[in-house]
């Protein structure tokens, strides 16, 4: 892991551990309902204030929570245009799959790529720190590129996936120009 990577994540880590004391907390509005405070929002003192974490200016993350519900949302630092277009190929794959990961949102939070909702009943029925281990893990494995050195398989399987993918993309793009120029030729 980077130098750098390593005080950006841990201070995710220990801000997003802070902020998970959830309660149940029911709506003021409506009787009988527990819905997430951060995103209805229809009650201003029961959300606290927003924090944001951020590496550089095109990678940060932004944790909102309040009383019942954390919202965390994830920007992704994207050098190219690829990487960019694979980033939300990628994304979009993860959150047309969000059940599956109970803790994803299907849309993320305007200006970043991904996003997740934890609830009061999240943190009730699983672990804090696998929670946060989750989150953690999935910026850090899904998103990042690590030095060749890296000691994990997933990581190196990613990296070669994404290699591969731009690869594959630079061919196709030759293959066509080489076949649009014949054309010229003849």
């Amino acid at each position: 892991m980077s130098n750098t990577l390593k005080p950006y994540l841990a201070a995710v880590r220990s801000t997003l551990t802070a902020a998970l004391t959830l309660e149940n907390f029911s709506s003021q509005v409506v009787e009988r309902h527990n819905k997430p405070e951060v995103e209805t929002g229809g009650s201003k003192e029961v959300l606290l204030n927003p924090l944001t974490i951020s590496r550089n200016e095109n990678e940060r993350v932004l944790i909102e929570p309040s009383v019942n519900s954390i919202r965390l949302s994830i920007r992704i630092k994207q050098s190219d245009e690829i990487e960019r277009i694979l980033c939300h190929k990628f994304t979009r794959f993860m959150m047309q799959r969000a059940e599956s990961f109970i803790v994803l949102r299907r849309k993320p939070v305007p200006g970043h790529d991904i996003s997740f909702l934890i609830t009061n009943t999240h943190s009730e029925t699983m672990l804090k720190h696998k929670i946060v281990d989750f989150i953690i893990e999935f910026v850090l494995f899904h998103f990042r590129r690590l030095a060749a050195n890296s000691c994990d398989r997933f990581m190196e399987e990613v990296d070669k996936e994404i290699s591969a993918m731009k690869l594959n993309l630079n061919w196709r793009a030759r293959t066509v120009a080489e076949s649009y120029l014949l054309a010229f030729n003849t």
